[in-house]
């Protein structure tokens, strides 16, 4: 596996690969890479003829007071797991090469970022959207994955890309869940072992709260309950429990086509993401 730094010898080993690799699949990531990164690069695998990761910690995506400096690192771990599961390319950029001197040029998709994430963490998903079309750049792939933990940015980067003419496809890969249910996440590494035993109340909620809409409950009651359900269960906050267009993640009073249940909320210094889709 080559590991390339520098936007030039990326430019030369892309042009060696597409000569004999006719599909290119990437996988961004911001590293600390679990089982649920490991799952986007099988279904990358199955698809491609070659497959090209990226981590790239991005200082834009993250607000003021947020975890930037404490996010884990772990550069060395991360590229042995892509070698060993046949990835052909890891890009691990420098900040200059992504935003050298004087980068004035901001990505922002109105919409489906509005609310929920990007209520509560302003500018982030300009950030996630800029780095991306980065990336998309400099990459040129033919298909690119994505886990639909991270729901919210699956759909900005969807409607960037359809909005900026980027032909290839975005494509989203399931949660990959612990056996008692919590999401993966790199995130879940700052968690006490009592915290942790305290986050599976996230995705037992969402599961109960998806089964009462289904059953033709009150959805303002349903979403009231479910967040004081997350205070008594060892959550302090809770940012948002909401019920969105599965598409258009516009809010929805009632059921009456394909949703989503989507989550965050805080326990100890962490911030934990969820969604399940309400069919």
């Amino acid at each position: 596996m080559q590991i390339i730094r520098k936007l030039s010898p990326l430019r030369i080993a892309l042009r060696e690969l597409r000569q004999s690799r006719s599909n290119l699949g990437l996988i961004p990531t911001m590293g600390a890479l679990h089982a649920g990164h490991m799952h986007l690069v099988e279904t990358a695998m199955k698809q491609c003829d070659a497959v090209i990761a990226s981590i790239f910690v991005n200082p834009t995506q993250f607000g003021v007071g947020e975890d930037l400096d404490a996010y884990p690192r772990q550069e060395s771990a991360d590229a042995a797991l892509l070698e060993a599961a046949g990835v052909d390319l890891l890009w691990v950029p420098t900040v200059d090469q992504v935003y050298p001197d004087g980068f004035a040029t901001n990505i922002s998709v109105s919409g489906v970022s509005a609310g929920l994430c990007g209520g509560s963490r302003p500018g982030h998903f300009d950030g996630v959207a800029t780095v991306v079309a980065k990336l998309f750049n400099q990459i040129r792939p033919d298909a690119a994955f994505f886990g639909e933990k991270d729901y919210q940015q699956l759909a900005v980067i969807r409607r960037m890309a359809r909005d900026l003419d980027f032909s290839h496809d975005i494509i989203g890969v399931p949660t990959v869940r612990d056996a008692d249910g919590l999401a993966l996440s790199s995130r879940n590494a700052y968690l006490t072992p009592e915290q942790r035993a305290q986050a599976v109340a996230l995705p037992a909620t969402m599961g109960d709260a998806a089964e009462a809409i289904v059953k033709d409950g009150d959805i303002e009651v349903i979403l009231r309950d479910a967040k004081v359900k997350l205070l008594s269960s060892g959550f302090h906050n809770v940012d948002y429990f909401e019920l969105r267009n599965a598409e258009t993640l516009e809010n929805m009073a009632i059921f009456d086509q394909p949703a989503r249940l989507l989550a965050a909320a805080h326990i100890g210094s962490t911030r934990l993401i969820d969604n399940i889709a309400v069919t």
